[in-house]
């Protein structure tokens, strides 16, 4: 089929199932079985920021990211994997609740000022902690939450038996660890005053948990959320020197981020390390990505891919992405399937037989993991973003209909053959934008019937 193309009958029945059930997934289960073996211990981690061309794996000549290339080659990697938004806040509400964000009360950036504030996590939010915990599994968050400052939208309340990290958004200075002068560092629901980099501080608490529970007969859920690469862009002094010396030549904006960076493969190398060491490697899935796409204002790298985060384009929301599993998952595999950060919930869920009986958005992909093929899931897929005004875009096939801006005309891209966003077919294909669009609008709809605001904002 010409790559310009589109199987009109197959995408008129999708796009009206779609417009007509809201553009939601049906609630489903997801069967136990009680005479399998010791479910697996689960490592989720989460950095921020990280640019699709920022590890040396995708093509990063000035970086030097050993641990993570090595994560990527050591189970399956994903070359067309998708966050759910182009910043922070939606995306880890979407890891978390196996849902859009937008129909948990998280549509945009949870912030400390209700002017600035773009979300509110809905009570009936069920989150991946929750399911894990009724299952036996011990869950811990090691990191950045931003999901909520107060009862009952912190860690604790949503299903996670230890907290320590970061409660806010962004962190103003990696050393000292505030927001707006307000120190949100928590063990569980007690404000703590850690010293060293935020970084390391994660890194040891991470190593510290994976060390006790490996005592434990219980199976562990940690959820391991670096703030990094995330601005400020403040790498250790040491680690700024290294990079200064390996790549001459290399401007000062791009040298902090690259040191950021390697500081933040290091830690995530310690807590590999650490699995080793407690013999748990084969008995734990790692799955890593990121939040979204790299900050270009920052200095990042989305490779090839046009724009950034803050955009709806390709670079704001394809993400670096891997998940590992000695002696389950075959090593060294690469795959083009499409999934998107709420895929992980129903995804490590089936694998734990660890049953989903609410409405939730996300599809699984085990038996691509586990059995190394699965069909592609052809559903409409949307992201959006909303700060005053939304961004928003569909993604059905290879089909992309992107608005970056309120006020300005659909744009259409073939993602197949034009991965880079450059040539917009909205006036060649009107057909298509018109069907695309109704879909969008049915789901912009559907969400804008979602409260996000917080009591009182």
């Amino acid at each position: 089929m010409n790559t310009q193309q589109i199987s009109r009958r197959n995408f008129i029945l999708a796009a009206t199932a779609a417009a007509a059930h809201g553009c939601l997934s049906p609630s489903r289960e997801l069967s136990s079985d009680s005479n399998s073996p010791q479910k697996p211990n689960i490592l989720m981690i989460m950095v921020d920021d990280l640019g699709y061309g920022d590890l040396a794996c995708f093509g990063a000549k000035d970086m030097r990211t050993p641990n993570l290339d090595k994560l990527m080659s050591a189970g399956m990697r994903f070359n067309e994997f998708y966050s759910n938004c182009c910043v922070c806040a939606p995306t880890r509400a979407a890891l978390l609740t196996g849902r859009y964000p937008e129909f948990v009360g998280v549509p945009g950036v949870v912030r400390t000022r209700d002017n600035q504030n773009w979300g509110h996590l809905t009570p009936d939010s069920i989150f991946i902690p929750e399911l894990f915990r009724k299952a036996g599994y011990h869950t811990t968050i090691i990191g950045k939450w931003h999901l909520g400052l107060d009862k009952p939208n912190c860690p604790n309340q949503r299903g996670f038996d230890e907290f320590r990290g970061f409660l806010g958004d962004m962190m103003d200075d990696y050393w000292t660890h505030r927001r707006h002068d307000i120190n949100y560092m928590r063990i569980n629901e007690d404000e703590i005053n850690p010293k060293g980099h935020a970084t390391d501080i994660f890194t040891q608490w991470s190593t510290e948990s994976i060390r006790k529970q490996a005592a434990s007969e219980k199976p562990f859920f940690q959820y391991l959320a670096y703030n990094a690469p995330h601005t400020p862009i403040q790498p250790p002094p040491e680690w700024l020197e290294k990079v200064r010396k390996r790549e001459p030549g290399i401007s000062e904006k791009r040298a902090n981020l690259v040191a950021l960076i390697e500081h933040l493969d290091d830690g995530i190398g310690k807590v590999l390390k650490t699995l080793d060491e407690c013999r748990l490697a084969d008995k734990t899935i790692v799955a890593f990505t990121s939040d979204n796409g790299g900050w270009l204002e920052s200095g990042s790298s989305n490779g090839p891919l046009r724009s950034g985060k803050c955009h709806v384009y390709e670079g704001g929301i394809k993400v670096t992405t891997c998940v590992r599993w000695p002696g389950h998952i075959k090593t060294g595999q690469q795959t083009d399937f499409r999934a998107l950060t709420m895929d992980i919930l129903p995804t490590l869920a089936e694998i734990c037989g660890i049953p989903i009986t609410h409405k939730i958005d996300g599809r699984s992909f085990r038996k691509l993991l586990l059995e190394g093929k699965q069909e592609q899931y052809e559903h409409p897929v949307f992201h959006m973003w909303l700060e005053k005004t939304t961004k928003e875009t569909l993604r059905h096939g290879d089909w992309k209909l992107v608005r970056d801006k309120a006020g300005t005309p659909f744009e259409l891209y073939n993602i197949k053959a034009d991965p880079y966003e450059t040539t917009n077919l909205a006036d060649k294909e009107p057909g298509i934008l018109r069907k695309m669009v109704k879909v969008l609008e049915a789901h912009m709809k559907a969400t804008s019937l979602v409260p996000w605001k917080r009591t009182g904002q």
